[in-house]
């Protein structure tokens, strides 16, 4: 197998576990934010050196909508497994249950807006101080306004213009009661750095993100897998195409691209020559020109 030595990927990872540690230095209740994609796998990956040879100290939590791919859903119970980490779900379904958000109907319907109710519910009721994730400047133009330690007022809210500088790699970490951080120790990485890094370190990750056979629908320039949680449109067909997925999330707005690519050295030669974010293929993103920006304002990750 070919593998990379990359010293700028050292200097990433370094920074990475740094801010991670600056982390469990500052708050009390910290938590890793786990979706199953690749860049919160790689965030427990560092997590995990970054504390070697004690177990990472912060409890993953995972924000679940209910409309999950299985594989997803397997990988994350295998991994906290291995890693022995405490697990917190947060279910969308019990909030729709408890009338806290509505469920979305119609042919675009997702419960992925409706996760930041749950997440801010979640946060509060655990006392959650600092939730750690895997965004990434590079992903979206919202994400690139994120600094390393991103401050959310006592409501979850995000102010872009109003955040702490964060000179010579010095973090202020300093709250008022009930407000919090979100952090993100991979602000610097790119998509590539992430998928060299997967394959420099052979971190295991689902098969989801590998060219399969699958039942999608093509819909706005994308393959939506086919699943019970997605209402067809007319006309719509369901066909089978040999995609993978370069980002994963909710199931309905999740989208693939057609792809040969079965092995990590491909994926990165893939992801090389490609052209568009892997976010252009999530729908969510699709409903409007601020979507992702308007959704972390009111308290989405």
């Amino acid at each position: 197998m070919q593998t990379y030595t990359l010293d700028h990927l050292k200097e990433l990872e370094s920074e990475a576990i740094y801010v991670l540690r600056e982390v469990y230095a500052q708050f009390d209740r910290p938590v890793i934010m786990f979706s199953g994609g690749k860049d919160s796998i790689v965030v427990s990956h560092l997590a995990k050196k970054a504390f070697y040879p004690a177990k990472i100290p912060f409890p993953f939590l995972h924000i679940d909508t209910g409309h999950n791919f299985p594989e997803t859903i397997r990988f994350r119970d295998d991994l906290v497994a291995a890693l022995g980490v405490q697990l917190i779900v947060g279910s969308v379904a019990e909030s729709i249950q408890n009338g806290r958000v509505i469920e979305e109907r119609g042919f675009n319907a997702s419960r992925n807006t409706l996760q930041t109710t749950t997440l801010l519910d979640t946060i509060e009721e655990y006392a959650i101080d600092c939730a750690i994730g895997g965004g990434r400047r590079d992903e979206e133009k919202a994400r690139a306004k994120e600094r390393f330690f991103s401050h959310r007022d006592e409501f979850g809210q995000w102010d872009p213009k109003n955040q702490r500088p964060e000179l010579w790699n010095l973090f202020n970490g300093k709250k008022q009661m009930g407000e919090h951080f979100r952090e993100f120790p991979k602000s610097n990485w790119t998509e590539m750095d992430v998928w060299q890094y997967i394959l420099e370190e052979n971190i295991d990750i689902p098969s989801l993100y590998f060219s399969h056979e699958r039942e999608v629908v093509e819909r706005q320039g994308t393959f939506l897998p086919f699943s019970s949680f997605l209402n067809l449109k007319p006309g719509e067909e369901i066909v089978r195409k040999k995609v993978r997925f370069r980002t994963l999330g909710d199931i309905t707005i999740t989208g693939g691209v057609e792809s040969n690519a079965v092995t990590l050295e491909q994926i990165v030669t893939e992801v090389a020559a490609s052209r568009e974010t892997e976010r252009g293929n999530r729908a969510d993103d699709k409903r409007s020109e601020t979507a992702m920006e308007d959704r972390k304002k009111e308290g989405y990750f």
